[in-house]
């Protein structure tokens, strides 16, 4: 496994596993930050792709688990709606690696993806 996505839009995780399988990478999905905790700990990511809008999501305790539960922390792309500025900032203060409104996300998709899911420098 290259990648976890979490997010619990389907078709949205269909588009991204679709770029990733492209160029030879496969992600898996969590619905929750919790599943993608244990999933990171058993296998853990090259990288990990944020929906913003995820329900419940806690950020800082998320990059926080995901830092003390991975041997080598994993690069973190997050995405959310432009009208929510206050999530992009959080996300950016909280340490991910990039943060993109959603339509940006989608234009560097393709051409991005393999960078996004390989592991973060230090």
């Amino acid at each position: 496994m290259n990648g976890i996505v979490l997010t619990d839009d389907l078709i949205f995780f269909t588009r991204i596993s679709g770029a990733a399988r492209a160029v030879g990478l496969t992600v898996r999905q969590a619905k929750t930050a919790a599943e993608l905790v244990v999933a990171a700990r058993r296998l853990p990511p090259g990288g990990v792709i944020l929906d913003l809008q995820n329900p419940g999501l806690d950020l800082p305790a998320l990059l926080a688990e995901l830092r003390a539960g991975c041997p080598e922390m994993p690069h973190v792309v997050a995405y959310g709606s432009h009208v929510d500025a206050a999530a992009l900032r959080t996300a950016r203060e909280a340490g991910c690696d990039r943060v993109l409104p959603r339509s940006k996300f989608v234009e560097e998709l393709d051409a991005a993806i393999g960078d996004w899911l390989t592991p973060a420098r230090g």
